[in-house]
């Protein structure tokens, strides 16, 4: 069981520790943050409830039923009723269909509460997880990319808000 907390000021250190503890994890299969995403973490955090606060962004902690950061999904660049989607499970949490369940919550959100029509998602060709979540989640592929730099794939969900 999981939940979307929309990103809060008092979520800093928990996310903080969070990105910590799974950077090694994360640049297994997308590109590494750097350094300096830690060390300027505090005026990122602020930066990113401004920019949250002007709606071009919506970004969400997934919690765990323990309560628990288990990992973050965010809409980013919204634009003309279309955003793309990023998410990020942690490794304890990986295998559990959290990843799964996360983004089909934001997809909900993003029809409803934001109002979007269409998502984009990109990913590296060798992340064979997150390709599944995206296809499970009704995201079919448009193109190529390269995040990163890296080989990757573009994937578009047209969205459709249920009452």
């Amino acid at each position: 069981m999981m939940r979307l907390e929309r990103l809060r000021a008092d979520h800093a250190d928990a996310l903080l520790e969070f990105e910590r503890e799974n950077r090694g994890y994360f640049a297994r299969s997308v590109p590494d943050r750097g350094d300096a995403y830690f060390v300027e973490f505090a005026s990122r955090h602020r930066a990113l409830l401004a920019e949250q606060d002007t709606g071009l962004c919506h970004f969400h902690l997934v919690v765990d039923d323990r309560g628990e950061l288990v990992g973050r999904v965010n809409l980013v660049d919204v634009e003309e009723e279309a955003a793309e989607l990023g998410y990020r499970i942690g490794e304890f949490a990986a295998g559990r269909g959290v990843a799964s369940a996360a983004v089909e919550e934001v997809c909900r959100l993003a029809a409803t509460a934001y109002r979007l029509s269409a998502l984009t998602a990109v990913t590296t060709l060798d992340n064979p997880a997150s390709r599944a979540v995206l296809a499970r989640n009704g995201f079919t592929v448009v193109g190529n990319a390269s995040p990163g730099g890296r080989p990757g794939v573009r994937y578009e969900r047209r969205l459709v808000a249920t009452r």
